[in-house]
């Protein structure tokens, strides 16, 4: 059986990371981006000359007609899909809470929750053995932000991360018996370009000596999880975590 896998947010970092993995492991591969066509398409390429299978599909998954579209265009190209990673995320510049102005949350909230919960419910109305589906796997990326706080930096994201991981928990025990798993991965501390638009390019380097492990952590370290979770190996885990942190 083809196994297709929906990453969004799958351009660059993470998400990049997590696509090039999926699809070393035969997974066909739809890559969804926001803005950046050229860097998904490029994802899309490196998969194709290794012998694998991709496409780039265009959604902003904070918009529900978007997502709509986003997964009937992988119903008609790529077929029933069996997995989805929930990567899709936005973070702003460093920022205490008594200066962050409804905007700002209304952005954050509706690209890293609205967003995730959109795109699952997608997911869930395809993979279900209630809608004649054949079962699945969901990973969401939260974030070690979720427990610890970001105080002085990004506690609206932080606080996004925690929807994201009571999404896990409740999204897992309502599909449990449809043969879909929910899961999800704390990652902090990587090297990706997520850092710059939070106004601090070098932020790990900076933190890195507080880690426990003194280094920070590499986005493929977090594809190997995601990857592990989406896997058989797996196949007795739901409604659970793994904090990719460096021992934070």
């Amino acid at each position: 059986m083809n196994k297709v896998l929906v990453i969004t947010g799958g351009s660059r970092g993470i998400g990049a990371a997590t696509a090039l993995l999926a699809a070393a492991r035969e997974y066909t591969v739809c890559i969804n981006y926001r803005k950046n066509q050229a860097a998904a398409e490029a994802v899309v390429d490196e998969i194709k000359s290794k012998g694998g299978n991709a496409i780039a599909v265009a959604a902003d998954v904070s918009l529900e007609s978007e997502v709509k579209n986003l997964f009937k265009v992988i119903d008609e190209q790529l077929g029933p899909i069996s997995a989805l990673v929930n990567n899709a995320g936005i973070l702003e510049k460093q920022m205490r809470v008594e200066d962050i102005d409804a905007a700002r949350l209304h952005r954050i909230f509706a690209a890293n929750v609205v967003g995730s919960f959109l795109c699952a419910r997608e997911a869930v109305r395809r993979m279900s053995t209630k809608h004649g589906g054949h079962g699945g796997a969901i990973v969401n990326v939260s974030s070690a932000a979720s427990r610890l706080g970001s105080a002085g930096e990004y506690v609206d994201y932080a606080a996004s991360k925690g929807a994201i991981d009571t999404l896990t928990i409740g999204l897992s025990q309502e599909v449990a018996e449809e043969g879909i798993r929910v899961n999800a991965v704390r990652p902090a501390f990587i090297y990706t370009d997520m850092h710059a638009d939070g106004g601090e390019p070098g932020r790990v380097d900076r933190i890195k000596e507080s880690l426990p492990m003194k280094r920070g952590g590499q986005p493929a370290e977090v594809a190997n999880a995601i990857l592990w979770l989406l896997s058989e190996e797996a196949s007795y885990t739901t409604g659970t975590f793994i904090d990719l942190a460096g021992g934070k």
